[in-house]
């Protein structure tokens, strides 16, 4: 009987590694089939040119033309505060926005510094209560310590 469960142990080793194979090979297969069929769908997809009319073309070539007129004069420089002044007399309105950008920048860093002003006011104020309260916490434990020496 040891012989035989043997050999049947042995057979149900071999038989699953062989099926093991297999799989194996079928999936690797299956795999390739799939990058194939995904290389043969990529290529079958041709991207048609985009047809432009003449009218859009026409255009498309006034708008360059519009923004290429601009000169170095008519452009601001970022964050200056001369950029307000430059081009005023040649534009037909006013230009406020570098005005009001600045503007904001400027209340904000005066907000920032008054808030900063009170809180280190509330700091040192804090810092004096504390040392007070050490004061008096120790005075404290001061006459405590005096009262115990006494009733001894």
């Amino acid at each position: 009987e040891e012989d035989l469960l043997n050999d049947v142990c042995r057979e149900v080793v071999e038989r699953w590694s062989d099926s093991q194979v297999v799989d194996s090979k079928e999936e690797k297969e299956d795999e390739v089939q799939a990058i194939a069929s995904m290389m043969e769908k990529q290529a079958r997809i041709v991207v048609k040119p985009k047809e432009v009319s003449q009218e859009e073309k026409q255009r498309k070539a006034a708008l360059l033309a519009q923004y290429a007129n601009v000169t170095d004069e008519e452009e601001y420089p970022y964050g200056l505060t001369t950029a307000v002044n430059i081009g005023l007399e040649k534009s037909l309105f006013r230009n406020t926005n570098v005005e009001d950008v600045l503007n904001a920048r400027k209340l904000e860093r005066e907000l920032l510094r008054d808030e900063f002003q009170k809180k280190k006011e509330q700091d040192k104020l804090q810092r004096e209560k504390d040392k007070l309260a050490k004061q008096e916490r120790k005075e404290k434990e001061k006459k405590r310590t005096q009262k115990g020496e006494r009733k001894r």
